[in-house]
């Protein structure tokens, strides 16, 4: 069996077998909508290599807003979440990222909340850290993203909070920004997300912010957006195998919070914040952002993932 090495945005995993190749495959973007005026099941997807706004594919299993998404090459999750009214969701749901269609029950977390959207994973393993239910919650999980089943419990953040961004390389995960019991934080922590054990402090942002957006490539982490005193537009980076304070990047479009970001091998994107905007980012480089194109509809609260974010590199 060999494998070849194509970075050009597509699945670097061009595998023989015999005289059979299978083709490289396309990475793919998906979006839960999760808040358009009410909760919604809505996911979208779009190709990241190109431009362009995002098509319908398929439903959740149940309504909700302010969940997280994690993948493998092959599977995307969905956890967590409001359904409405203050009701915290512990329900997981996967799709297989390649086809289109609707969500299937994967599992529970170990505990409902919501605001869960500090999530990452590598090629095994799915993550989500804090969220909010009866008060700041500080507990990560995890699941063998190949199977199905409940989720286990991994540790513990140094603080509770909700609404962080998270990624991933393939050895660590990265959660940054949010709101705790005394406001926005700019902590940056990381975990092995091939061990378990409680998070290790990082760094931090450039500014104080919660509902920022995360994405990655195999060696660096960007966060996109958030909200402190007034709604931000700010881009940070880190190099995600070191330790430090994040780096000011560039800019997104439109100055937003609670959006939602994944990744190809080259590019971040970033969909929603209380709007349908897209916007692309090329990981590698800094810069301000640019616009993709648009979601269905506006989103708040939602979750994304992808077959070729970071972690999956």
């Amino acid at each position: 069996m060999a494998i070849s090495s194509m970075k050009t945005g597509l699945i670097k995993r061009s595998l023989l077998v015999g005289n059979a190749a299978y083709q490289p495959i396309v990475a793919r973007g998906l979006f839960a909508i999760a808040y358009s005026g009410s909760a919604s099941n809505v996911i979208d997807y779009v190709t990241i290599s190109t431009t362009g706004n995002a098509t319908d594919f398929g439903d959740l299993t149940v309504a909700r807003y302010g969940l997280g998404g994690c993948s493998s090459v092959t599977r995307g999750l969905f956890a967590g979440g409001d359904s409405g009214g203050g009701t915290a969701s512990n329900v997981i749901d996967y799709v297989t990222i390649a086809t289109t269609g609707n969500a299937t029950d994967f599992g529970d977390l170990t505990s409902a909340r919501r605001y869960t959207t500090g999530s990452c994973s590598n090629t095994t393993r799915g993550l989500w850290a804090g969220g909010y239910n009866a008060g700041y919650q500080s507990v990560i999980d995890y699941v063998t993203i190949a199977t199905t089943g409940n989720a286990t419990s991994f540790g513990n953040l140094a603080t509770g909070k909700n609404d962080t961004a998270g990624f991933a390389s393939s050895v660590r995960g990265v959660f940054g920004g949010g709101e705790t019991s005394s406001g926005n934080s700019n902590t940056i922590e990381y975990v092995t997300i091939a061990t378990t054990g409680n998070a290790t402090s990082f760094g931090t942002l450039t500014i104080l912010r919660s509902g920022p957006g995360g994405c990655s490539s195999a060696t660096r982490g960007v966060f996109g957006g958030g909200v402190n005193s007034a709604l931000s537009n700010v881009i940070d980076y880190i190099t995600i195998d070191t330790t430090g304070n994040a780096t000011d990047f560039g800019d997104l479009t439109a100055a937003r919070a609670y959006l939602s970001g994944t990744s190809s091998s080259v590019r971040g994107i970033f969909g929603g914040g209380n709007q349908n905007i897209i916007d692309y980012i090329t990981i590698a480089t800094t810069g301000n952002a640019t616009d993709f194109g648009d979601l269905s509809s506006t989103s708040n609260q939602g979750a994304a993932c992808s077959n070729d974010s970071g972690g999956l590199q």
